[in-house]
């Protein structure tokens, strides 16, 4: 094995552990490696990098990159050309509220007054249709190009007067862009329990009131091919609930604030949405649950009466 020591190109002899003493390497020559021999490691590849920086090479690449910042800017001009025609939608617009003394219908009368609508606030109270009145205008919103409120003082029970509120709004604009039904009671209890009076009160200001009054409104709108009615409802509306056969408990009163509902209802006017839902996430989904699977939203309806009904004799 002496001849065997003979000298050979670069990068053929291996180390093991004694410098220059092994010779050329037993690989090349058909023999078996010692066991002192070590092999050189594969090297660790870092696949995730490598994977971040092909993603970032594809994203930054001069075809991908141009078609995002197209598709933002497309859609960032899409949403103010929308929010601009909201704005010239609302403003000089004739918005009729009933119930705006209190509740959402105050708040609507407030960001419709600041979006430059032109308002005929509807109550059965004159002392706070006035006081709201004046409320409006000493509000920041008075700042900017803003229209006096006008006040209509009806009951929405009394067919007579909701006549002669309908020809006092004509007479003194000529016609109304948008009708806000807000106006509304609300009474908690067991139907066996819930008298006829009650039944009729509700209906009589719930429903037949609103709908006497968009029939009244309803010819000049068709005249002029443009018009825009709302018709505000709870969430029971869409999905009933145990002991709610007209409404109101601690829980529905515990929903989401007149102030943002005021704001959702706002948008959903000037962008002229059909049908919105404005409830918590739980509401919104029993509504989604009584259309897809009825059989399970009865049966969990009819499981939480029980309950109910349990703790009221307890």
């Amino acid at each position: 094995m002496a001849a065997l020591s003979a000298s050979f190109p670069l990068g053929v002899r291996e180390t093991c552990g004694q410098e220059d003493a092994c010779g050329p390497s037993p690989i090349h020559l058909g023999v078996t490696p010692p066991r002192n021999i070590h092999l050189p490691r594969a090297e660790y590849i870092d696949w995730k990098s490598l994977l971040k920086v092909g993603v970032m090479d594809f994203i930054t690449s001069t075809a991908i990159l141009p078609l995002l910042c197209g598709c933002v800017g497309i859609f960032s001009l899409f949403k103010l050309l929308q929010r601009l025609r909201m704005k010239a939608y609302l403003r000089n617009a004739v918005v009729v509220i009933t119930g705006a003394t209190s509740g959402l219908g105050r708040e609507c009368a407030k960001v419709f007054y600041a979006a430059g609508a032109r308002l005929v606030l509807c109550g059965r109270n004159r002392e706070a249709l006035d006081e709201l009145t004046r409320e409006l205008a000493a509000s920041q919103a008075a700042k900017v190009q803003t229209h006096s409120p006008y006040t209509v003082t009806f009951d929405l029970t009394d067919p007579g007067t909701i006549v002669a509120a309908t020809a006092e709004i004509l007479q003194c604009f000529g016609h109304v862009d948008v009708l806000i039904n807000n106006a509304g009671v609300s009474y908690r209890g067991a139907i066996v329990d819930t008298t006829m009076d009650v039944d009729k009160r509700v209906m009589e200001t719930n429903y037949f009131g609103p709908i006497a009054l968009t029939k009244a409104l309803l010819p000049s709108m068709i005249q002029r091919r443009q018009g825009h009615v709302v018709a505000i409802s709870s969430i029971q509306g869409k999905i009933s609930l145990p002991f709610r056969s007209a409404f109101m408990d601690e829980k529905t009163a515990q929903g989401r604030s007149p102030v943002e509902v005021a704001r959702d209802v706002l948008a959903a006017v000037g962008k002229r949405k059909k049908d919105v839902i404005l409830a918590d996430l739980l509401p919104s989904l029993a509504v989604y649950l009584r259309t897809l699977a009825p059989g399970l939203f009865f049966s969990l309806m009819a499981s939480r009466a029980r309950k109910e009904r349990k703790s009221k004799t307890c």
